[in-house]
């Protein structure tokens, strides 16, 4: 427990339904939640942790790991899917008091932020989609190698690798942490149970009929690296063109960690789109 307790990744946590989430409740003002992407080893803490404190003080920041993921309590057989990820965020919100929020999804979180907006918008504010899934794509080689991790510090060097344009943005601290993470107790064994081969088919899982995306009245600002190697830019091209209140900003020289290879300009364009 003690080692526990200084990790930076593990903050409040809070019952949504039967189990226990871990989330990060950072700030004052008007609720935004970040939804993490897929990766291995990911967690809400590693997916944004440089952008909690350029945001924080313009908006009460909520950032939870999604069941099976990162800290929150992993329940033995629990099936992952979006309407388990659904629901465990609208368990949070209602734990939370709040009726309405802002969505930020990275990946697989961009995903779910578009799946809550068809299901629930009600509860749903603006959007902010960071090469996002959420629509059907033939699955790159990116992604095929993310979701077939298995845990080794190699493999993991790889992967940030393949995440990211610049490599500096990966030193060796950084993915020695994150392959830390992945072999953290029953971390693998969720993940492994999440996206097996055949994985195209978790792809279209994770995505939204297109017949509903220009039912989604929300406004939407959408993200993406040009030279991202996991989801692809068509990505967002095809939701640029779907959503009816949309917009989309593109950084050159950035894989798909937009938020961490462009992080001041990253945070300032989702500031000032969600004020």
């Amino acid at each position: 427990m003690a080692d526990d307790a200084l990790r930076p990744e593990i903050a409040c946590t809070v019952m949504t339904g039967g189990y226990k989430t871990n989330y990060h409740d950072i700030g004052t003002g008007h609720p935004v939640v970040l939804i993490h992407g897929s990766g291995p080893g990911v967690s809400a803490y590693a997916n944004w942790f440089k952008a909690f404190p350029i945001l924080s003080p313009h908006f009460r920041v909520i950032a939870p790991d999604m069941a099976g993921f990162g800290y929150t309590e992993r329940v033995p057989g629990a099936a992952y899917n979006l309407d388990t990820w659904a629901q465990q965020l609208i368990d949070l919100l209602d734990a939370l008091d709040i009726e309405k929020a802002h969505l930020v999804g990275n990946s697989f979180g961009g995903a779910l932020a578009l799946a809550m907006a068809v299901r629930y918008p009600e509860r749903v504010e603006k959007l902010v989609l960071m090469g996002s899934m959420g629509v059907s794509f033939p699955i790159t080689d990116g992604l095929e190698r993310v979701w077939g991790y298995t845990p080794s510090q190699a493999n993991m060097n790889e992967l940030c690798g393949i995440f990211i344009f610049d490599h500096t943005f990966a030193p060796p601290e950084v993915t020695r942490s994150r392959y830390e993470s992945s072999i953290q107790p029953g971390f693998q064994e969720s993940y492994a149970s999440m996206f097996p081969a055949p994985r195209q088919r978790h792809i279209e899982s994770l995505a939204v009929h297109e017949a509903d995306l220009p039912g989604i009245q929300n406004k939407a600002l959408i993200i993406h690296g040009l030279q991202d190697n996991v989801i692809p830019v068509a990505n967002s091209l095809k939701l640029l063109h779907l959503l009816p209140n949309a917009q989309l900003h593109i950084f050159g020289r950035c894989g798909h960690w937009t938020q961490i290879e462009h992080t001041d300009e990253f945070c300032e364009l989702v500031r000032d789109f969600l004020k």
